[in-house]
């Protein structure tokens, strides 16, 4: 009987486990989808201004306000993952964000098509809800691992984004791009909230507590503030290299142009093969050692990325060196993250939040040294980020 009963059990876990499974696919293809929506646009500003009569740096600042919308979407949407239902959550963003997306499709100037990438980006916060629900599920061994799935889709939706929306877009025009991805967006987004486990309502207090309590949070978790802190800087000094990347090809350095330099892009797919593989680092050998060897990597691109300011190959090498680097560190520290506190949402909100601030900061610094000091400025812009990261946490509190 006693066997029998064993048997029952494991023939029963197997069921599961292969649920878990197709739920975990669902939803890196969902954020694969959702995330790209924050890009869209990027690749598609000659379009859009041929189409309303109107120059690329004219409509460029679409882009900004893409960074905005998503940033604000971040502080009032994803704290709720800790106190409303998720899946009447993610449905409502994926219809909302899908509604968005097809306005801006019918757009007739700038200013429509700006407030309709302001919603569609502020919407697109289901990474950010559903990566929580995937750390608390997944086993203990292999925690890091689900999350590295889900970041491994993120990132496969950013180059996505950039390169297969650009070409979509010149074989079928913008309109149609953001058409296709109105329909993509509430398609999975829909089923992957009818695939989501059915959740006890657990809000007590106002609706927006979570916001309110992220100072607190983070105060009283040293773990989860060494996270953010060292994922600014590792993202503040990719952010720093990779938005001036395209200065340096398209100006007199190499002369691409701009369609070439946008193929440099592809580089981002380093971050979906390497994800699956820090992750299972993570489970191994532990958060703080990948972080490390993260960092290091990271360092060791930053002069490899000033040789590449007059050899080609260099570039090629630190690009790919500067994706591993920073998707190892964001699984680690993500996952770090979603562990360290008994508000999983809440937490993962002041992670993203600080990573997002620092890459955004050191963006626009790196813009202003490029035109000062040129591609030298822009490396040292990086270095510089990467030590604040690292120095600033490495004294224990």
């Amino acid at each position: 009987m006693p066997t029998a009963t064993v048997a029952a059990r494991r023939s029963a876990r197997v069921p599961t486990r292969r649920a878990d499974s197709l739920l975990l696919v669902l939803i890196a293809l969902c954020t694969a989808v959702t995330a790209a929506n924050i890009y869209l646009a990027a690749p598609l500003f000659p379009l859009i201004a041929h189409d309303f009569g109107s120059t690329p740096s004219a409509v460029a600042w679409i882009a900004s306000v893409a960074q905005f919308g998503y940033a604000a979407g971040l502080l009032v949407f994803a704290p709720l993952g800790d106190s409303v239902n998720r899946r009447r959550l993610v449905g409502v963003l994926s219809l909302v964000a899908a509604v968005a997306l097809g306005a801006g499709a019918t757009a007739s100037g700038t200013t429509a098509l700006a407030a309709a990438v302001l919603v569609a980006s502020a919407a697109t916060v289901v990474p950010q809800l559903l990566v929580p629900l995937v750390a608390q599920r997944a086993p203990a061994d292999r925690r890091a691992r689900h999350v590295a799935a889900v970041i491994a889709g993120l990132f496969t939706g950013i180059v996505a984004a950039r390169v297969l929306g650009g070409l979509a877009g010149q074989a079928f025009g913008w309109r149609w791009v953001f058409v296709g991805a109105a329909a993509l967006t509430a398609l999975l987004g829909l089923a992957t909230a009818h695939a989501l486990p059915v959740e006890e309502r657990r809000r007590s207090g106002p609706l927006f507590s979570g916001l309110t309590a992220l100072p607190s949070v983070v105060r009283h978790s040293p773990d989860l503030w060494r996270a953010c802190v060292r994922q600014a800087g590792m993202f503040g000094a990719w952010s720093a290299l990779w938005t001036s990347l395209a200065l340096l090809l398209t100006g007199s350095a190499y002369g691409l142009s701009t369609a070439t330099a946008g193929l440099f892009g592809l580089f981002g797919l380093a971050a979906t093969v390497v994800a699956p593989l820090a992750g299972g680092f993570v489970d191994r050998f532990g958060a703080a050692k990948v972080v490390r060897s993260a960092f290091a990597l990271a360092a060791l691109s930053v002069p490899l990325f000033w040789l590449g300011g007059h050899v080609m190959w260099a570039l090629f090498v630190a690009a790919i060196a500067v994706h591993a680097a920073l998707v190892a560190s964001h699984v680690a520290n993500q996952t770090l993250a979603l562990t360290t506190t008994s508000t999983p949402a809440t937490a993962n909100t002041a992670y993203v939040v600080s990573g997002f601030a620092g890459g955004a900061l050191a963006s626009a610094l790196a813009g202003s040294a490029f035109t000062h000091f040129g591609w030298g400025g822009v490396c040292a812009v990086a270095g510089a980020w990467l030590v604040l990261g690292w120095v600033t946490t490495s004294v224990r509190r």
